[in-house]
C-alpha cells in the first residue's frame, strides 16, 4: 500500500470499520463524542482528500476534526485489519495542512445562517445538526464509480424516534428532500442528498429480552455491538457486515448472510419493526392497519420508510460449535455437498466458497493472501471448499459425508502458521506427493498433525511475520487472543467480510436462485468471468449459501474496481450495460431467479414472495 497521505486518503472504502471496536483497541476518541462521520478516521480521510482537491474552505468545524484527532494510532491496527491502509500518515497530513492554512492568515469560512437548520437544532440540540462544509463533504460520496459527489445541505443527529418524526415533518413542510444513513458509511451510492441527511448513529438503544428470546435495537446499533451484547449472554443473532447497521441491513437487503443456511432471510430477520413515514408519522409493522411491507413487487424500489426500531430474533449458542472446511477439486461438488448439508438441517452456517475467500479470510495481509490463492489450486488441490459451522454431532455428520475436513483446530494451525504454510520449505515437500488422491489429503489426515505442528510452528509470533514490523507486537498480542483464530466467532461477528475489498473497492452482484440448478450456477460464473476478462476487471466467484432445506440459495460473483480509476468507472459503466439486461431477463425468465435490482429496499418482504411463484406473475419493469 503507499505511503502517500492522498493515495492513502483516497482508497477509504467506507466499510465504516473505525466505527465499532472489533479488535479491542477502543476507538478514535472524538467519535463517540462527536457522533459524525467527520470526527472517525473515514471522515478524516474525506476531509484531507477534499482539502488538497479545494473542495472545502478552512471553518471552525474543520479546525475542530484536525484538533482533536490525538495521533493515537488507532486508525493503524483497525484500518490495516480490515483493508491494508495506515491511516495515520492521513491524520498527520490533515492537522498539518489545517495548521499552515491557519499560520498562513487564511480566512475562516463562516457557514450561513438558515431558518431550517435553526430548526433541526431546537429538535435535536445545537451541537447535532449542521451545514459545516468540513462535516458535510463526509456525507457527499463514496467507492461507488457510478456515483458522482452530492453535497447535503445539512446533516443531522437524531436520538430517538420522536426526533426523527418531527425532523421529516419539517423537512415536508420546508420541501427539503431527506436521506437516512445507518452508520454514516456507504459503499453503493445510495444515500446522497442535496437536502438533510439523517445520521442515526446516536440511536445506539439495544435492549435484550432473554425469557422472550428477542432483542430491541435503535436504528444505530451495528451488527457488531449486537452480536457482542447477544453473545454474552449466550445467544446470536443473524448479523449483517459488522459495521452496518442492523435496522438499515434488512431494510436494503433483507440481511443475508452464511446462517441464512438456518437462520433465513428478509422477514425471518425480524419479529416486529417501527418507522417514521414520509409525513412522519410512525407506524409498526404488528399494526394492522400499517402499510403491507411484506409482499415483494418485482420492481426497482425506494426504502418505504425510516427504521428507527426493530425486534428481533435471538438464536441459542451451544458450547461444542466448531468451524470445519471441507475441500474440493471442482466446484459442482462442493455446491451438492453444500445442498445436501442444508436438506439434512446440518450444519448452522454454511457456504461454498472459492479460493479469493478462502484466502482472504485467512491472511493478515494482502500479500499472503494473493500467494495463498495462487497455491490453494496449484500445491495443495483446493479449488473450492464447504465452510460449515455445526456442533459436534454435525461435525460427525459432516465427516462422514465428506471424508477430508480441515477441523477448527487445523485451521486455527493454518492461520497462525500461514508464513511458514506458504514458505518454499513447506510448498516444495507437498509438491513431492504423489498419489490418486488431492495433496490436501496431507493435512487433514490426523496422523500428519503432529507433523504439521512442528513444520508451521503455528504461533501469535509467526503469524505476526507477515506484517510490517511497527506493527507486529500489536498482532502478537491479537492472536494470542483466541477468538480471532476461531472460525465460529470471526463468522458470527462477521469480521473479516471487511477483507474482501482489500485490494479494490468490491462490486457485487448477488441472485437468489433455485439450489439445485447446477446448470446455471455454471452460467453465471462463466458469463461474469467472461464479461470481467473482456472489460479488464479483476473478479472472483464468491459465495454460495443454501436456504430453506436445500430448495434456493444465495449467490454472490464479486468485481473489483479502483475507485480512484477514471478507466475503471468506465469499465463499471460498461458491466452495467452488458449484466443488467441479462440479469433482467433471467429474472422474468426462471423461476426463483432474482437479483438484488428488485429486491433491494424490500427487506421486509417474506423470502417465498420471491423464492417461489404466487399468484402474480412477474412483469418487466
Amino acid at each position: 500500500m503507499s505511503n502517500d497521505p492522498l493515495e492513502t486518503a483516497s482508497q477509504c472504502r467506507h466499510y465504516a470499520m473505525c466505527k465499532i471496536d472489533y479488535l479491542e483497541t477502543g476507538l478514535c476518541p472524538s467519535g463517540p463524542e462527536k457522533h459524525y462521520v467527520a470526527y472517525y478516521p473515514q471522515g478524516r480521510m474525506d476531509i484531507y482528500a477534499a482539502l488538497k482537491r479545494n473542495l472545502i474552505p478552512l471553518t471552525e468545524g474543520l479546525i475542530d476534526i484536525a484538533d482533536t484527532c490525538t495521533l493515537c494510532r488507532i486508525c493503524d491496527k483497525q484500518c490495516h485489519f480490515a483493508t491494508g491502509l495506515r491511516p495515520l500518515s492521513v491524520m498527520k497530513a490533515l492537522k498539518a495542512e489545517v495548521e499552515a492554512l491557519k499560520e498562513s492568515g487564511h480566512s475562516i469560512h463562516q457557514p450561513p445562517q438558515d431558518e431550517v437548520l435553526e430548526e433541526l437544532r431546537q429538535i435535536v440540540g445545537p451541537a447535532c445538526a449542521t451545514n459545516d462544509p468540513a462535516i458535510l463533504i463526509t456525507y457527499a460520496n463514496d467507492p461507488f464509480p457510478l456515483k458522482e459527489m452530492q453535497m447535503p445541505r445539512f446533516v443531522v443527529l437524531p436520538a430517538s424516534t420522536a426526533e426523527v418524526s418531527f425532523i421529516v415533518k419539517l423537512a415536508r413542510r420546508k420541501g427539503v428532500p431527506t436521506v437516512v444513513r445507518g452508520n454514516g458509511g456507504s459503499v453503493y451510492g445510495m444515500v446522497f442528498t442535496d437536502g438533510i441527511v439523517i445520521d442515526t448513529t446516536r440511536m445506539k438503544d439495544i435492549r435484550i429480552d432473554a425469557d422472550n428470546w428477542t432483542a430491541t435495537v435503535g436504528a444505530g446499533v451495528t451488527s457488531f455491538d449486537l452480536q457482542r451484547e447477544a453473545s454474552r449472554l449466550g445467544f446470536r443473532v443473524n448479523a449483517a457486515e459488522p459495521a452496518a447497521t442492523v435496522c438499515g441491513n434488512i431494510i436494503c437487503t433483507g440481511l443475508f448472510s452464511t446462517w441464512s443456511a438456518s437462520y433465513g432471510t428478509f422477514s425471518d430477520n425480524f419479529i416486529d419493526m417501527e418507522f417514521v413515514d414520509d409525513e412522519g408519522r410512525v407506524t409498526h409493522l404488528s399494526d394492522p392497519a400499517s402499510p403491507n411491507l411484506y409482499a415483494y413487487q418485482h420492481r426497482v424500489m425506494t426504502p418505504p420508510a425510516i427504521c428507527t426500531r426493530a425486534i428481533v430474533p435471538l438464536y441459542p449458542i451451544s458450547n461444542d460449535e466448531e468451524s470445519l472446511l471441507v475441500p474440493f477439486t471442482n466446484f459442482e461438488d462442493a455446491v451438492r455437498l453444500a445442498r445436501e448439508l442444508n436438506i439434512r438441517r446440518i450444519g448452522l452456517s454454511i457456504a461454498v466458497l472459492g479460493p479469493h475467500y478462502i484466502a482472504t479470510f485467512l491472511s493478515p495481509t494482502l500479500e499472503l493472501s494473493q500467494r495463498l490463492k495462487q497455491n490453494l489450486g496449484n500445491v495443495f488441490g483446493i479449488e473450492y471448499a464447504v465452510f460449515v459451522i455445526a456442533d459436534s454431532y454435525g461435525r460427525d455428520a459432516v465427516k462422514k459425508m465428506a471424508g477430508s475436513v480441515i477441523d477448527g483446530p487445523l485451521l486455527r494451525k493454518l492461520m497462525l502458521g500461514l508464513p511458514r504454510f506458504l514458505g518454499k520449505d513447506w510448498i516444495d515437500l507437498v509438491r513431492t506427493y504423489e498419489g490418486d488422491h488431492p495433496p490436501y489429503e496431507i493435512l487433514c489426515d490426523p496422523a500428519a498433525a503432529p507433523f504439521i505442528e512442528a513444520a508451521l510452528q503455528p504461533t501469535p509470533v509467526t503469524a505476526a511475520e507477515a506484517v510490517e514490523e511497527d506493527l507486529r507486537q500489536f498482532y502478537t498480542s491479537l492472536y494470542h487472543k483466541p477468538q480471532y483464530t476461531d472460525g465460529v466467532w470471526l463468522s458470527m461477528h462477521r469480521i473479516v467480510s471487511c477483507r474482501m475489498g482489500r485490494h479494490k473497492h468490491i462490486f457485487a452482484f448477488l441472485v437468489y436462485l433455485p439450489a439445485d440448478d447446477i446448470e446455471m450456477f455454471n452460467t453465471l460464473n462463466e458469463t461474469f468471468g467472461c464479461t470481467a476478462k473482456e472489460l479488464g476487471i479483476d473478479h472472483d466467484f464468491g459465495f454460495i449459501t443454501p436456504m430453506d432445506m436445500g430448495k434456493r440459495a444465495v449467490y454472490e460473483y464479486d468485481y473489483y474496481l479502483d475507485q480512484t480509476s477514471a478507466k475503471d468507472k468506465r469499465k463499471a459503466a460498461a458491466v452495467m450495460e452488458r449484466i443488467v439486461p441479462w440479469l433482467d431477463d433471467l429474472a422474468l425468465t426462471r423461476k426463483g431467479f432474482t437479483w438484488i435490482k428488485t429486491f433491494f429496499s424490500q427487506g421486509c418482504v417474506r423470502k417465498e414472495g420471491f423464492f417461489y411463484e404466487g399468484f402474480s406473475k412477474r412483469t418487466k419493469d
